[in-house]
């Protein structure tokens, strides 16, 4: 596992195009969702096409310029909770600061110290290529 290059767009109808790119089996792998916003503000539900089953996705933390906390949780499988805190950033090197605040946050979720991960850059093509 590395980190991936994820890219969010709006699209016209008001829900998000969310694309992560990731190296997998030695190839540049691209996966997309559409997020569609939900009546709360910062709260988004997703399909997984996969597991059959929606994923509701809430925006925890943010300031735009820099990083976004994000909280997804749902179903997949038969009755298998799914629950994933996801730290995004602008850049590849994290502030000590922030890699704390989430670490935080996910204890405070009820994940463990060992479940808590981040992510070793690539040293590949797929996060490294221009835009």
């Amino acid at each position: 596992m590395s980190m991936c290059k994820t890219t969010v767009a709006p699209s016209a109808d008001g829900s998000l195009n969310l694309t992560s790119t990731f190296l997998r089996k030695n190839q540049c792998e691209t996966r997309a969702m559409q997020l569609q916003p939900t009546e709360r503000p910062g709260r988004y539900n997703y399909h997984s096409p996969h597991w059959g089953s929606i994923h509701s996705m809430s925006v925890v933390e943010t300031n735009y310029d820099e990083y976004a906390v994000l909280y997804t949780q749902g179903i997949q499988g038969p009755h298998q909770d799914f629950r994933m805190a996801s730290l995004y950033s602008r850049t590849k090197t994290l502030k000590d600061k922030l890699k704390e605040d989430f670490a935080a946050f996910c204890k405070s979720q009820g994940f463990t110290e060992d479940s808590i991960v981040f992510l070793p850059e690539p040293a590949d093509k797929c996060i490294n290529e221009p835009e």
